[in-house]
């Protein structure tokens, strides 16, 4: 049985900029349960029993709502995780855990099996919506955090079924807010979208983990294990954890989540244009930048957002082969300042959606400009 979990070679460092942006009137479900949280932090005991009881706890409260997740077919197909978004049996697991699969099994902790229905599936952010007809004894939806409010060196908490061990739960921390990651969702000239708004953590997830909750010690769900970086692998090829994982922000399942409910799609906002987000010394004085930070304009789409608004790329020849300059530098959104394009993307996907404008302030050479951009729909 392939046992589902996307392993990353490398993180791309250019890529479309495009992001979610956030639907009038989205929010949570209204009757997504609270659960009672367990503490903000850990008070460290001499003999580590006040910590154990609260993460003790901490499972036993959040574990019932915590799935397995099967693909159907004579053929052995994929395992994966998801947990329960709401009262009326939406489960929120990866897209790629249920890639091609109109209907999977859901298995809950209680024992009880039922088969669910995929209802809505957002290639960009790889979620899904998975749709059971379960008793009410046995949904358990689990809170949404506010992944916006999350610090680099938090406790963060993992439940689900790597390898087929049901209900297993790990431990880490935070190790990096705002990451960016390739989609799942093709561009036209063969490359892919960028997901961002990501979290990095080191709690140890594996194959079958993809889609199931990351949380944080109050017991809400603040991620979707999605991916781990690895150069490591079992006998037969399954990528093993490297401390190195990555989960789809819970701010973003709660834009998502409800518009596949409704529609089954999610329409992101796109601004069209490629960018260098890693600028070296090298780079930034072939380039002749005036600014060690920003995201450099790459390429643009022809007559996307950016084109329209006048945002321009590099298009003169330097001392690096293939590095074009003359092209403008990002250094603020909205008047936010940005250092990379990672922190563009985290912005355009918390704040924005398709028929707003942004204002861009870049630098052209000496020029300081402010911009405004009109964001389309991401095409599909």
């Amino acid at each position: 049985m392939k046992r589902t979990l996307i392993a990353l070679s490398v993180l791309a460092l250019a890529a479309l900029a495009c992001s979610i942006g956030a639907l009038p009137g989205l929010s949570a479900t209204p009757e997504v349960a609270v659960v009672e949280p367990v503490e903000s932090s850990l008070p460290v005991g001499m003999d580590g029993t006040q910590d154990q009881g609260l993460l003790v706890a901490l499972f036993q409260r959040v574990n019932p709502g915590v799935v397995a997740i099967k693909t159907v077919g004579a053929q052995a197909g994929s395992l994966g995780s998801g947990f329960v978004y709401d009262a009326q049996g939406h489960i929120v697991t990866n897209y790629h855990v249920v890639e091609g699969s109109k209907q999977v099994e859901v298995d809950f902790t209680s024992g009880f099996k039922t088969y669910g229905t995929v209802i809505g599936t957002d290639l960009d952010s790889d979620l899904a919506i998975v749709k059971v007809n379960a008793p009410a004894d046995e949904l358990h939806p689990l809170p949404l955090g506010d992944s916006d409010a999350l610090q680099v060196g938090q406790t963060v908490i993992a439940i689900g079924n790597p390898f087929g061990l049901d209900s297993t739960m790990t431990m880490g921390i935070i190790s990096a807010l705002g990451r960016t990651l390739d989609s799942l969702h093709s561009t036209s000239g063969g490359g892919t979208f960028t997901a961002g708004d990501i979290i990095q953590t080191d709690a140890a997830i594996n194959p079958g983990n993809s889609g199931g909750p990351l949380f944080n010690l109050n017991g809400e769900v603040i991620g979707v294990n999605r991916a781990i970086r690895t150069v490591n692998s079992t006998d037969t090829g399954e990528p093993l954890n490297s401390g190195i994982g990555f989960a789809v922000s819970s701010n973003i399942v709660k834009r998502v989540a409800p518009s596949l409910i409704k529609d089954g799609r999610y329409d992101y906002p796109f601004l069209g244009i490629s960018s260098m987000d890693d600028l070296s010394l090298p780079v930034i004085e072939a380039l002749g930048l005036k600014s060690q930070v920003g995201a450099y304009v790459t390429s643009i789409v022809q007559d996307g957002p950016a084109d329209k608004a006048g945002i321009r790329a590099g298009d003169q020849p330097t001392s690096i082969q293939g590095l074009l300059a003359g092209g403008d530098l990002i250094i603020a959104i909205d008047g936010k300042s940005i250092q990379t394009f990672d922190d563009l993307l985290r912005y355009l996907i918390n704040n924005k959606a398709p028929g707003e404008t942004v204002t861009l302030t870049v630098l052209r050479g000496e020029e300081k400009l402010d911009i405004v951009v009109t964001l389309a729909k991401r095409p599909r």
